[in-house]
């Protein structure tokens, strides 16, 4: 498999020859960063976790050299940095028992680009060998650029496949907006419950970022729980860590949808009801 940029990363854990590992995906997380995906994608990695029939594939697409650091990363060069990340998200891979990990060392300019190609073709190519029946992105609300335009390309390639090629279920995920503020109807539940131990390994591996200056190991944890037991105000937790996801599977199954109306269209709804609540009980 050729990618744009040769210094591309194809990590398979087990040893597994790349395309039968790439072959076996069942769930597949495309995102901006290393380590978004152990905070946004810990439910695909779970579902997948120690069985024989299911296999998590993770994709990296930038290659980590914007990334804030401090303590003893703080005099790192970008190139230092970049090859920190790549590292730490191989550990993350071999924690989680990934099928495989690929970084594609793209530039957040590169991704930003809406009329580079390099990065749909990339990831069209994945896609088209590993043909994952579930598939974790960024949330098309989130507040980070790179992720929202790591999210947009990821469903070109997406809609670019054959039909019958296409994920089951694609979801937009929790990093740097959670989803609180979706309509329950609208909210699509990630547990995250499971092997509490794995999920803190997952984020705590990123130690250029935890003890560079983010606490995302205390902060993924704690996002997890609140929504868990702030989900149901009259009823009791039904699961002990849960993680949010947008449903973005209609824009994949109709390339033809606006993806910004689509969007929108959950914003209205919050709007509609926040509005409503206040028109009936204000005095």
């Amino acid at each position: 498999m050729q990618f744009h940029h040769p210094t591309a990363d194809f990590f398979v854990p087990d040893n597994v020859a790349p395309d039968e590992a790439l072959k076996r995906t069942t769930h597949m997380c495309i995102s901006a960063h290393q380590d978004d995906i152990e905070i946004m994608a810990y439910h695909g990695v779970a579902e997948c976790f120690g069985l024989p029939d299911r296999w998590f594939t993770g994709v990296v697409v930038t290659n980590g050299a914007g990334s804030p650091r401090s303590g003893i990363y703080g005099d790192y060069t970008d190139a230092q940095m970049q090859k920190v990340r790549v590292l730490e998200q191989r550990k993350a891979a071999y924690v989680g028992e990934y099928g495989c990990q690929i970084q594609l060392a793209f530039s957040s300019g590169e991704v930003k680009d809406a009329k580079n190609p390099a990065v749909v073709a990339d990831l069209k190519q994945i896609l088209a060998v590993a043909k994952p029946e579930y598939v974790y992105l960024h949330n098309l609300a989130d507040k980070h650029d790179t992720h929202v335009s790591v999210a947009l390309r990821a469903l070109a390639a997406l809609r670019a496949l054959p039909k019958e090629d296409r994920p089951s279920k694609v979801y937009g995920c929790e990093v740097w907006r959670d989803l609180d503020w979706l309509m329950d109807e609208d909210k699509q539940m990630l547990p995250a419950s499971a092997r509490t131990n794995i999920a803190a390994a997952l984020v705590g591996v990123f130690d250029s970022q935890v003890t560079g200056g983010k606490r995302y190991d205390l902060a993924t944890a704690g996002r997890r729980l609140a929504n868990a037991t702030y989900y149901a105000p009259h009823g009791t937790d039904q699961e002990s860590a849960v993680n949010w996801g947008m449903d973005l599977t209609p824009l994949v199954e109709d390339p033809s949808l606006d993806i910004a109306g689509y969007v929108l269209s959950f914003v209205d709804r919050f709007r509609s009801d926040v509005e409503m609540r206040l028109k009936a009980f204000v005095g």
